[in-house]
């Protein structure tokens, strides 16, 4: 059995150790927001959020989560009350085909609660660097980084 807190919930699951978390994830406890893209920790569609910073989950180890808080996509906001990246994302219509968005939108997150002040293009571009997007809504997921750091207070 391994303990896993996931979006404020504790979960008992019984799994293999070295089980990917992505899998328990979608398998265990039904959470969809995270993605199985590449299953190489390449694309970034699996990422979620262990204590603020950004895991390829597909290729993370349920037994290495330990006591760390895992946020998922569902965990960031509702629909009634996205977060801020979410509404950033909703409003600059930055999805095509959706695919890559949860990996997109988590790593923004992590990135934008890791620095002060606005970002330039070139630092959220270096930041989403390893996340892939082959519907190429690049510029509208740029436009939406801007945006939620602005609606995060952190500058235009």
């Amino acid at each position: 059995m391994v303990t896993l807190t996931v979006n404020g919930k504790s979960y008992q699951v019984d799994v293999e150790p070295d089980t990917p978390l992505l899998y328990v994830l979608r398998d265990n406890l039904g959470l969809h927001g995270p993605k199985f893209g590449c299953g190489l920790a390449q694309c970034g569609a699996c990422t979620v959020l262990i204590e603020s910073k950004a895991v390829r989950s597909c290729s993370f180890a349920v037994s290495k989560v330990g006591p760390g808080k895992v946020v998922t996509l569902e965990g960031l906001g509702t629909p009634q009350k996205p977060s801020p990246v979410q509404q950033a994302f909703i409003d600059e219509q930055a999805a095509q085909c959706g695919y890559c968005i949860n990996g997109m939108v988590m790593q923004t997150t992590a990135f934008l609660a890791s620095r002060q002040g606005s970002p330039s293009e070139r630092e959220i571009r270096q930041a989403l660097q390893n996340n892939l997007c082959r519907c190429g809504t690049h510029q509208r997921i740029i436009a939406a980084v801007k945006r939620a750091a602005a609606l995060m207070g952190k500058g235009a």
